[in-house]
């Protein structure tokens, strides 16, 4: 088992997106109402009184879209200059990123993870629902702003759809050859996504991986990284290629994070909720900080049984909450 310090900090429920993965087409979705947010002081106090001293050193910004969040990059350098923060990453959609890049890195964010399902405009407004005017360029600039700033490593999250976007993935594994970004392949899961999923069902990672190594050739990478994905390298290539296989190759045992949610709950599980903790409620009801470490300190012994039910259990059921209510 490892040892969980890994935080994934879901900074708001919203997105300027409506990816079919994410957010099925007509859902209506219950948004978080402001003053339920966790407020960035709340936020600062649960990471600096809470989380590090029971051993959360590395943390990931989420959403929805963490970028909408107001005041985003003053959060985020209130959270590198932590003294105990040892890593902070965010992941985005790309699409506001590009103006400020520059000041999220001077602000102390080294590593990113952008959304980019397909290379083809068409196809990629298709996935996020949008009916107007194309978004793939904004996104596009977003990415290469990243990349200039010196974001890395710079990875790009593709989950792959049969019928929709599989078609393009050797075109994105292409991606790494001449640039050091990281692609990583991601199977479809079914999260508040029943008809879709249903109707595309979902691509192995070993499927991926031998199409791309029919090709290209595909080579065990020494490049590891803090989540589950399994990484490889194109010969030659200078970025590599991750697999997040949590439909074919269930990784539950080696999970080694927790989740919080915009509006405070803390959550052992993406896909189990046993045990879940209400921290904004009790920090704003006066419970003292020493009482929600204790709380958390029991939840993570609860970890390994929650990981190893949940292996057991599987994930090809269905599940009525989307990827945004989850947080990221």
């Amino acid at each position: 088992m490892n040892q969980v310090d890994y935080l994934r900090i879901s900074l708001i429920d919203r997105c300027n997106f409506r990816c079919q993965y994410c957010m099925p087409e007509g859902a209506e979705l219950d948004y978080i109402l402001q003053q339920q947010l966790l407020t960035d002081e709340e936020l600062l106090t649960l990471i600096e009184e809470v989380f590090i001293p029971v051993g959360f050193t590395r943390f990931r910004l989420t959403g929805g879209e963490p970028l909408l969040r107001p005041r985003v990059v003053e959060l985020v350098e209130a959270i590198a200059s932590l003294p105990d923060t040892q890593d902070l990453s965010m992941t985005t959609n790309g699409f506001l990123l590009a103006p400020i890049a520059q000041q999220l890195y001077d602000a102390g964010l080294r590593r990113l993870n952008i959304s980019l399902d397909s290379l083809n405009p068409e196809t990629f407004d298709k996935i996020i629902g949008n009916r107007g005017r194309s978004q793939w360029q904004k996104v596009w600039d977003g990415i290469q702003a990243a990349h200039r700033v010196g974001f890395d490593p710079l990875k790009l999250n593709v989950v792959v759809i049969p019928g929709v976007n599989d078609q393009e993935v050797l075109d994105l594994a292409a991606l790494t050859i001449d640039r050091h970004w990281h692609v990583r392949f991601i199977e479809f899961m079914p999260i508040g996504n029943d008809r879709l999923f249903v109707g595309n069902g979902w691509v192995a990672s070993a499927d991926l991986r031998q199409c791309i190594r029919d090709i290209f050739g595909l080579t065990e990478s020494f490049v590891r990284g803090n989540g589950p994905a399994d990484v490889f390298q194109i010969p030659g290539a200078k970025g590599t290629l991750g697999f997040i296989s949590q439909m074919s190759e269930c990784f539950c045992d080696r999970c080694n994070r927790m989740r919080l949610s915009a509006d405070g709950w803390l959550r052992p599980c993406l896909l189990n909720e046993t045990g879940q903790i209400d921290l904004k409620t009790a920090l704003r009801a006066g419970v003292n900080t020493a009482e929600l470490r204790n709380q958390v300190q029991q939840l993570l012994l609860m970890k390994p049984e929650i990981n190893y039910k949940q292996r057991d259990a599987g994930t090809t059921g269905a599940y009525s909450r989307t990827m945004s209510q989850i947080g990221g």
